[in-house]
């Protein structure tokens, strides 16, 4: 399959980063490259973008897309947690703007070997970079009862998480389980008709937990954040899309922070704790995809984008 990935929200997010054409960008979530040639098309040769992403086939695709930039653009396979050091490592400490794009991409959904979709029998993998040793397979066959009735609440905000918890290690105990469909039926049969009638495909939510369980995606995330912000230069941007609530509540609780780490008692006259801004959000309330969007694209109904500011000098 070609990875195929339609930008979500590329207008605002180009927006938002106010690129300069000799600046520094870093796209943390590269993909296929989408969002990162339409900031790389904005640079001039004195410009630069550092790409990441821990998919070996985004990384591939990417590097074909944003080949004609040329030296303009740095590609590195990695997790963006670790794109500070990789920073660092490029001489480019501090950058303009960096981005985030939280969602699944469109080909790790519809490439049926990557485990990721529900509509399809496959094996069950689910991994965002395939040399983890951690799959899904691997959850659902040696994790203990509480470990993955705490994924499927926590996770998934599934309520008939004991249900499903239950009927997966019924169903190991007869053998292991080894594909998509396997857990699709399991989460069928634990959900009462009556729910599940509503609210879309019951999977979903079940998924959901798995998928980012198997790729740490809110602990990454919960330890990125203020990391990431350290990066920017006076002015620079960090724009972060998200696409649940759980992702889209670590991000405006770490922005909220990064704009007001005073940890003093409200009775203080005045902050003793010494703690400083960082900066700020740069809107109160997330920022949402058009009409016109949202009729083009499906996949960007869920998708909020939060923009962080770094404080001037």
């Amino acid at each position: 399959m070609e990875f195929a990935h339609v930008p979500v929200m590329w207008r605002e997010v180009i927006e938002n980063l106010r690129i300069r054409p000799d600046g520094i960008y870093a796209d943390g979530t590269l993909g296929g490259g989408g969002h990162a040639s339409l900031v790389a098309e904005r640079l001039s040769d004195r410009g630069r973008l550092i790409g990441v992403d821990q998919d070996a086939d985004a990384i591939q695709a990417a590097g074909a897309r944003l080949a004609p930039y040329g030296d303009r653009v740095t590609i590195v396979r990695a997790n963006y947690e670790e794109l500070p050091d990789i920073l660092a490592e490029c001489g480019a400490p501090q950058v303009d703007g960096i981005l985030l794009d939280l969602g699944v991409s469109s080909y790790q959904l519809d490439n049926p070997e990557r485990g990721f979709s529900y509509h399809t029998d496959a094996p069950l993998d689910m991994r965002m970079n395939q040399d983890d040793p951690l799959s899904a397979a691997v959850i659902l066959n040696t994790w203990d009862r509480e470990e993955l009735i705490r994924i499927l609440r926590d996770y998934g905000e599934e309520k008939c998480a004991v249900r499903i918890a239950d009927g997966i290690l019924r169903r190991r105990e007869e053998k292991p389980l080894e594909t998509t469909g396997e857990l699709a039926d399991i989460v069928y049969a634990a959900i009462p008709a009556k729910m599940r009638r509503k609210g879309g495909n019951p999977c979903k939510r079940t998924f959901q937990a798995v998928r980012i369980a198997c790729n740490r995606e809110l602990e990454v995330l919960e330890n990125s954040v203020e990391r990431l912000a350290g990066c920017l230069a006076p002015g620079g941007r960090l724009c972060i899309i998200t696409f649940h609530s759980l992702e889209d509540r670590i991000v405006k609780n770490a922005f909220r922070k990064l704009e007001n780490p005073c940890i003093c008692p409200p009775e203080f006259p005045v902050c003793v704790c010494g703690r400083v801004s960082m900066g700020r959000a740069v809107t109160r309330k997330a920022i949402l995809p058009s009409e016109e969007e949202l009729a083009e694209n499906h996949r960007a109904a869920s998708a909020k984008l939060r923009v962080f500011e770094r404080a001037a000098e």
